[in-house]
């Protein structure tokens, strides 16, 4: 049996929890024997993680870029290098000043020129990843379906909820369209309802907003009593890299999308089918707006959704090809 050596950010993290801990059960059927430990934090806890690492057959690094004479001594006494990322790391966020940085830009070519084989979350992720190293995959952030229920809808709602999932770092982009919002309250007044789902929140002053602290035991529970999903973003090398994760969830519990057509989303968003695009504030105006007034259309986009995510965004799809990967095996296409 392989051994595998999982480094991850947290065991809450959400990128941990659902580009590798999901896959454990599905890892170690397939042969594996992986072990899963944070990322050091202290100079004695590097020393240990490298004293192990001869003990293993590969090591699974998800996202952090381990640079300078550590990436020099990880590469050294590893087997093999396994590279796992699924956000634009090799820029700036979308709310810095520019979006480039040569160090981050050198970080990034160094973990991934030092790796066996790389994992990206997106093709445009994929993209950076192959003009430095031909050994990459792309393998979307998946869900597991078969915990996850579609939502009922036993009759028209009284109030539309439109809602966002996520976390303090991106709920900017939510704010940035807050006029979005304050007009459909206008419209519709006590039809519809803003529902954050975070740990840190803001108001609105004509459409009422649901605030709820977002808990790993009711996140579904939480993404089933949205009625519109939606993903606001800029169009910038950041969000460029986003994986669509929030539109994944909305579409696993069958709620339909309203996204900005930036990056995935324009491949998870397919116009009118699973959802809309929106551009500018208009078209965000018009298309929430259209599924507002129409429960049927937002019952079908939601069920074409959660057909998308069966077809290609599944766990039970994505587990061959990343068991593969950690054998040293070539993934099937």
């Amino acid at each position: 049996m392989r051994k595998v050596l999982i480094l991850i950010q947290g065991f809450e993290v959400p990128g941990s929890r659902y580009r590798i801990l999901q896959y454990l059960p599905y890892l170690e059927a397939a042969g594996l024997d992986c072990r899963v430990m944070k990322f050091p934090g202290s100079f004695m806890g590097s020393l240990r993680l490298l004293g192990m690492l001869p003990a293993y057959d590969c090591v699974f690094v998800q996202k952090k870029r381990v640079h300078g004479p550590m990436l020099t001594l990880l590469r050294k006494r590893a087997g093999r290098i396994v590279y796992d990322f699924d956000d634009a790391v090799m820029y700036r966020d979308s709310f810095s000043s520019s979006p480039y940085s040569k160090t981050r830009q050198k970080r990034f070519a160094d973990m991934v020129r030092s790796s066996d084989h790389v994992i990206a979350g997106n093709s445009f992720l994929l993209e950076h990843a192959l003009g430095i190293n031909r050994n990459a995959t792309l393998i979307p952030t998946s869900l597991d379906i078969g915990r996850i229920a579609v939502k009922r809808r036993p009759a028209p709602a009284d109030r539309v909820v439109i809602g966002w999932i996520g976390s303090r770092a991106t709920i900017g982009y939510l704010r940035m369209f807050q006029d979005v919002w304050e007009e459909l309250g206008r419209r519709y007044p006590a039809k519809v309802e803003l529902k954050i789902v975070c740990d840190t929140f803001f108001d609105c002053g004509h459409i009422p907003v649901r605030k709820v602290a977002w808990a790993g035991e009711t996140e579904n529970d939480e993404l089933r009593t949205m009625d519109i999903g939606v993903m606001p973003v800029t169009d910038d090398p950041w969000s460029r890299g986003k994986c669509g994760f929030k539109i994944l969830q909305y579409f696993a519990s069958g709620v339909p999308a309203v996204a900005s057509p930036v990056g995935v989303n324009r491949e998870l968003v397919l116009h009118g089918v699973t959802g809309f695009q929106a551009a500018d504030r208009g078209e965000w105006l018009a298309h929430l707006s259209r599924l507002v007034e129409d429960a049927a259309l937002r019952e079908k986009m939601g069920l074409a959704g959660r057909k998308l995510l069966e077809q290609g965004y599944t766990v039970d799809v994505n587990a061959t090809k990343l068991a593969a990967i950690l054998k040293g095996e070539t993934p099937a296409p």
